[in-house]
């Protein structure tokens, strides 16, 4: 399973936690297909991290971020799958500065390409929520919302995600 593959030492699931945790986050939901799933993962007994399983998740990748939006209780949320080892903490504690300071969805970015974490004010929260779950995150934020604010980063992880084996080269 690639989310057990090792880079430099470090289970790739662990490295995408421990780049949340040491951007600050308070708390992180791993939505998976099961608890056993992640049993490999270090981090994942860390009291700060909470697995959540999703139910449903033939219904596709905005399917268990919603199973993740239902668990995560009020105030902002970023957004980041679990498969992209590479984005900066320092990236991520941007994201979320920058998403305190506005009201409006905050997506890194490098040039025009866009990339992870999304930030989403917890208004957003519960109306993604209740969209239908065949979706994609970026075509549900547009049905619910206009204000998108571009953050530009110096980050090449915000775009690098890991499907095959040849994408930790």
């Amino acid at each position: 399973m690639k989310l057990f593959a090792d880079i430099d030492g470090v289970v790739l699931v662990d490295r995408t936690i421990g780049s949340l945790l040491d951007a600050g986050a308070a708390r992180v939901l791993v939505v998976c297909t099961g608890v056993e799933a992640l049993s490999r993962a270090s981090l994942a007994g860390d009291p700060r991290v909470r697995i959540v399983v999703n139910p449903h998740p033939e219904r596709g990748m905005f399917s268990s971020i919603q199973t993740g939006l239902a668990e995560a209780g009020d105030g902002d949320l970023l957004v980041l799958p679990a498969d992209m080892p590479f984005v900066r903490s320092d990236t991520i504690r941007l994201v979320a500065e920058r998403l305190r300071q506005t009201d409006a969805v905050v997506v890194p970015g490098i040039g025009l390409r866009r990339g992870h974490p999304v930030g989403i004010p917890s208004r957003l929260r519960l109306p993604l929520v209740a969209l239908r779950p065949d979706s994609s995150l970026k075509d549900a934020l547009r049905q619910l919302d206009d204000a998108f604010e571009i953050l530009e980063v110096d980050d090449s992880g915000i775009l690098r995600d890991v499907d095959v084996p040849a994408d930790l080269q």
